[in-house]
């Protein structure tokens, strides 16, 4: 089971003629049945996985992001784009200084400002150091679909992808998923037309989709789709 955040460990082993692969999230509600913290998990998460087939070493994680969408939620906190784009490029590049042999992030918050903040700090990494960081934009269709053909939709937020992933990880945090009704409102589309926040897309709880449907082998074979995927893009 996933350690609370109080009690993760940093990486004691040298970044020298390693990858390194940095996993950033959110600190956002997730509807009533998974913690603030799911982002966050997720990624790191992700980043093991994709270290145990690449060698790399995982950093510790950056626990917020841009996080308007959930703005309305009590324990939502977010950073400015620029704040953001700012502490990514640093870690980053700190690590590149420090020997590491290639670069990465493992991403689990997929709204588009902070998706934008993420890109924009590869691009000052590229810019000041030469090297091409490994983020691979999971929320992107191509990556979508092959979600989706593995395992489960990446169903907008909260629902049957994010909840299984933690009934993976941190079961013990997902509580009362099963009693929830569907959320027929897409996201994606919501936000396509300028929605701002989870209410305005149609999501009053703050997750859609259908969490219910949810299993921890489905959150499995997505977390190991997900490590593929960024070693994929390490390599």
């Amino acid at each position: 089971m996933s350690r609370p955040l109080g009690e993760r460990r940093f990486p004691t082993a040298s970044l020298v003629g390693r990858p390194a692969i940095l996993p950033t999230g959110a600190c956002e509600a997730h509807g009533p049945h998974l913690p603030l913290d799911t982002d966050v998990r997720i990624a790191e998460a992700m980043a093991k996985n994709a270290a145990a087939r690449c060698g790399g070493v995982v950093l510790p994680a950056i626990p917020y992001g841009v996080a308007r969408f959930a703005r309305n939620f009590p324990g939502t906190l977010t950073l400015s784009p620029a704040t953001m784009t700012a502490i990514v490029a640093d870690v980053l590049l700190a690590a590149h200084e420090a020997g590491a042999s290639s670069l990465a992030i493992a991403n689990a918050h997929l709204e588009p400002a902070n998706v934008d903040a993420l890109f924009a700090a590869c691009r000052i990494v590229q810019e000041r150091a030469g090297v091409k960081v490994a983020f691979p934009n999971v929320g992107s269709r191509r990556h979508a679909e092959r979600l989706a053909r593995a395992a489960a939709p990446l169903d907008g937020h909260s629902g049957i992808y994010e909840t299984s992933l933690m009934l993976a990880i941190a079961p013990k945090l997902v509580v009362g998923h099963a009693r929830l009704p569907a959320v027929d409102a897409d996201l994606g589309e919501g936000i396509l037309a300028g929605a701002t926040c989870f209410e305005e897309a149609g999501g009053p709880r703050a997750y859609f989709g259908t969490p219910a449907n949810a299993s921890a082998e489905l959150g499995r074979r997505l977390l190991d789709e997900l490590g593929a995927i960024l070693a994929e893009s390490l390599a």
